[in-house]
């Protein structure tokens, strides 16, 4: 009789290891439910890992046919829908947070893996997820680490959520790692919140600039073209300029509105390359008023992630190499990849950091002394919570400067448009007092 390894979820919420002798992959798994254990690993010694067979030239056992469930499609059907940016369809990051929270929850309240993922899945919101977490419970039931069945679905599970759940199991503190997890993703939503709202006023109120000087130039200073050429009199210089500008709005609105394609469609396939994206990183921390806000949001992600793995078992060589994958930003990638260069030949990560402009001395100094204390994942927290509390002031900042300097421009356009069309009308009217 073949012997089976196994790795399993206790009732408790940690993880068990041992060996059972069972005659198919099936008696294994029943045995292992009468033990209060849902597997998360088979393996058959000797053998390939989740084996249903008693002997490697054994015909596979036919698998009993699942009954269909009303949110069941054919498989793969669906796997390549894109909304929302993930592949099968999750909308919203707040679903796969309240699920991960949940989750945490029923683990550590002793509720079974296999039976907590039944029931999260059966009340998900969205029926996409609900197949996501139909294909999750399969994978889990024959005998599939969590980690790996999430790993088939890298759009919606990061690399940061993939290898913090491995950690978890092979620390047997899952559940803890899913609060943890869950509050670092709350946490990094709340920080694109965040930075949306930074940019959605000067975006808006640049639209509206642009639209309304648009009709003004398009619709309205033509009108006065005809009434100027009847007047008889010496344009000044700004009424000629704006003229020529409306006449060239008017006569080329066709070249204009390609040419705005065009240079959005090269500045989006330079961005693609290797030099295109490091230079338009770098000009993103070297704008003029927003550069310092995505530098200590940059700083915020680093820390922030760098710590979370941390504190949750993650190897750090492994957790720099995700850091820098999740960076955002080739500057700091290029930053961290280097400092795991470092710590994979014995030395220190504060070198290559401080090197980096990105990195103030505060946050290598810290990383330093964090590294000689062995409390890195602690000052890590201790930075990343700084940054977040600057990035709030800095967004309340920049609003309160913005508003003023938009409607200062927006005043400055309008302004010379309406200028350099009562100028003539001035002039006609010195001329007609004179007489």
């Amino acid at each position: 009789m073949p012997s089976f390894k196994y790795s399993a979820i206790g009732t408790d919420g940690r993880t068990v290891r041992g060996s059972i002798d069972a005659s198919d992959q099936g008696e294994l798994l029943e045995e292992l439910r009468k033990r209060s254990l849902t597997p998360l690993r088979v393996e058959e010694k000797g053998g390939r890992r989740g084996g249903g067979q008693a002997k490697p030239s054994a015909p596979a056992a036919k698998q009993p046919t699942r009954a269909p469930q009303p949110d069941d499609g054919p498989k793969g059907s669906w796997l390549q829908m894109d909304l929302g940016g993930t592949k099968p369809g999750v909308r919203k990051k707040e679903e796969v947070v309240i699920f991960t929270r949940q989750l945490a929850t029923m683990i550590g309240a002793g509720i079974p893996m296999l039976e907590s993922l039944e029931i999260l899945r059966e009340q998900a919101a969205s029926k996409n997820f609900r197949m996501l977490l139909r294909e999750v419970v399969e994978d889990v039931r024959t005998g599939q680490d969590l980690s790996t069945a999430f790993g088939r679905w890298e759009k919606v599970f990061s690399d940061v959520y993939i290898s913090m759940i491995r950690a978890g199991e092979a620390s047997g503190q899952l559940d803890d790692i899913l609060l943890r997890l869950a509050d670092y993703m709350e946490g990094t939503e709340r920080l694109k919140r965040d930075i949306k709202s930074a940019m959605t006023y000067p975006v808006v109120s640049l639209l509206l600039i642009f639209g309304i000087t648009g009709f003004l130039m398009v619709s309205i200073v033509p009108k006065f073209k005809e009434v100027f050429a009847s007047m008889d009199i010496e344009l000044p210089g700004l009424t000629k300029g704006v003229l020529a500008v409306s006449d060239f709005c008017q006569e080329q609105w066709g070249v204009i509105f390609i040419g705005i394609i065009f240079l959005a469609v090269i500045i989006h396939i330079y961005k693609r390359t290797d030099k295109g994206s490091y230079q338009w990183d770098w000009l993103m921390l070297h704008i003029p008023v927003f550069g310092d806000l995505f530098q200590k949001v940059g700083l915020s992600r680093f820390s922030k992630t760098f710590s979370t793995m941390l504190k949750s078992g993650v190897p750090i060589l492994g957790a720099l190499e995700i850091v820098a994958d999740t960076s955002g930003n080739r500057i700091i990638s290029d930053a961290v990849l280097d400092a795991r260069e470092n710590v994979r030949q014995g030395e220190g990560l504060m070198g290559p950091l401080s090197q980096s402009a990105v990195f103030p001395p505060m946050v290598t100094r810290m990383v330093g002394i964090g590294e000689k204390t062995g409390s890195l994942e602690v000052l890590l927290e201790k930075i990343s919570e700084f940054y977040d509390d600057q990035v709030s002031a800095t967004v309340k900042q920049l609003t309160s400067l913005i508003e003023p300097i938009m409607i200062a421009t927006m005043g400055i356009v309008v302004g010379t448009i309406c200028l350099s069309v009562f100028l003539p009308i001035f002039e006609l009217q010195k001329q007609l007092a004179a007489r």
